[in-house]
């Protein structure tokens, strides 16, 4: 089981012969794991892909945190140990704001954004966090928020899997997921992302609606927008060809960064001489 920084991660290579692509890393949204990616996004052909299970998390330890700059942390963390200098960010709701987050605070770290469900604010529902803490009446907190992130036509057999995933979370760290939302607020900091951006939002969602990605379209520079139709807050598993095309399409427009080697100190040394050799000469010439 790959783990790394205490992070377990699903990990997708490129086939042998590949042209070289930026690493793409998917973070997951609240009380979700790296099966929120449905496999044509974890998969995507020719891609480097990493998959995150946040703290407390799906197979990774810990009790979770309650704040999106906490889990940037890791996400950070992660990267170094696995020596990512910079990769593609895609995130899922509360993944979308650490992917906003690093992108303001570490912005070498990253390629390009893919920002899904996303908001430059995320204020959570009062119902939902008082009652989505106390295991008396968690399973009607999840019942609630699924209520709100899918689309009106979408197969029960769908809704159910995610709600049984969520079921699974220990009451304590989804709530610690939420609060973190709720105080999450980068509006007046948009302008200052500088990287390539995609959004997607599907016509249906509820939890972030189309007004939220319209408000971060217009205020990151160069930002694109899809929307999809037919869809709710999360459009990757209601449309996953279509996300998976878009995120594709997006990645693949994004260059490798390739770091330029360093000059040894003995190559230095050795031109030091000449360069002051024709300094020398100019002088004494003119």
């Amino acid at each position: 089981m790959p783990i790394a920084a205490e992070l377990y991660y699903f990990l997708h290579k490129p086939q042998a012969g590949a042209v070289k692509r930026p690493p793409v890393i998917l973070l997951h949204g609240s009380g979700g794991n790296h099966l929120s990616w449905p496999p044509q996004v974890r998969r995507m052909a020719d891609e480097r892909i990493y998959a995150l299970d946040l703290p407390g998390h799906g197979k990774s330890e810990g009790m979770g945190e309650h704040s999106i700059n906490e889990y940037m942390d890791y996400v950070i963390t992660f990267m170094k140990v696995l020596k990512i200098g910079a990769a593609v960010i895609v995130g899922v709701s509360m993944g979308s704001a650490i992917a906003l987050n690093i992108a303001l605070k570490y912005p070498r770290k990253v390629l390009g954004l893919g920002l899904i469900g996303a908001g430059a604010k995320m204020r959570v529902s009062p119902a939902i966090l008082d009652t989505v803490g106390n295991e008396t009446s968690f399973e009607s907190a999840v019942d609630l928020i699924h209520e709100n992130c899918f689309s009106e036509n979408v197969p029960p057999s769908l809704i159910q899997l995610s709600k049984r995933y969520m079921l699974e979370m220990r009451p304590p760290v989804l709530l610690g997921d939420f609060l973190a939302c709720n105080e999450f607020n980068v509006m007046e900091q948009l302008p200052r992302i500088k990287t390539p951006t995609l959004l997607i939002c599907g016509a249906e969602d509820k939890m972030t609606p189309v007004k939220y990605s319209e408000f971060l379209r217009e205020g990151i520079p160069g930002a694109e927008l899809q929307i999809v139709e037919n869809a709710g807050h999360l459009v990757m598993l209601e449309r996953p060809d279509l996300v998976a095309d878009m995120l594709k399409q997006f990645v693949d427009k994004i260059p490798l960064r390739v770091r330029k080697p360093r000059k040894k100190k003995d190559e230095a040394v050795e031109k030091t001489p000449a360069i002051v050799s024709e300094n020398l000469e100019t002088t004494i010439s003119t």
